[in-house]
């Protein structure tokens, strides 16, 4: 499978609602397959206390997110809940000119971008939790841990709607009402993706 991956590397998209654990499972995917690499993503967000600039994301000023846009330098970028988040160029190069699969945590506008881009060779997966309750539990969860504010938990409930009407412009939508079972089930629809590019070349 390395042979195949190395021929064309892909560019995985993986987004949700806010709350569906799209950010578990990319960092759960990247520890089981050494050949995917995520893509850090740029943010003027404030950090989180559990979370580490340049690993997490890169935390960077407005001003200077707004000087990379008008460089370019972004693959996709867009403004969730007042903040900026946005791919890099140079991050995505970097894992592709090293032969890796590139995995995106992004949302449905980031989405849109890079597939009206120049990469090739993308996949998209959209993750739905099992109930609506289910992401109000999992925000509520992280607010109390992170000290969120509790005004973004009932600004990311009422986006939920938006963010979930955007699910069939993906390739793949998957339940992710098991973490493990959802990591195989991601990790499965890559291999085909993977063996579906070798037979083309």
């Amino acid at each position: 499978m390395d042979n195949q991956n190395s021929t064309k590397p892909l560019l995985i998209v993986i987004s949700s609602p806010s709350g569906a654990g799209k950010t578990s499972i990319c960092k759960r995917i990247i520890t089981i397959d050494p050949k995917i690499k995520i893509s850090v993503s740029a943010t003027t967000r404030t950090p989180r206390d559990n979370e580490i600039d340049g690993y997490d994301y890169h935390f960077i000023s407005k001003n200077e997110f707004e000087k990379k846009i008008k460089n370019q330098e972004f693959a996709e970028y867009a403004k969730v809940f007042g903040s900026y988040y946005g791919s890099l160029h140079k991050e995505i190069s970097t894992h592709l000119d090293n032969r890796n699969d590139v995995l995106f945590d992004i949302d449905w506008q980031g989405t849109q971008q890079l597939i009206k881009s120049n990469y090739s060779n993308i996949m998209t997966i959209f993750l739905l939790p099992p109930t609506k309750e289910a992401i109000e539990y999992r925000l509520l969860k992280r607010q109390e841990e992170s000290g969120d504010d509790e005004k973004i938990v009932k600004d990311r409930m009422l986006e939920f709607e938006t963010e979930t009407s955007h699910q069939n412009e993906y390739d793949h939508i998957i339940v992710n009402d098991d973490l493990e079972k959802c990591v195989q089930g991601i990790l499965e629809k890559i291999c085909n993706k993977r063996i579906k590019i070798f037979k083309k070349d």
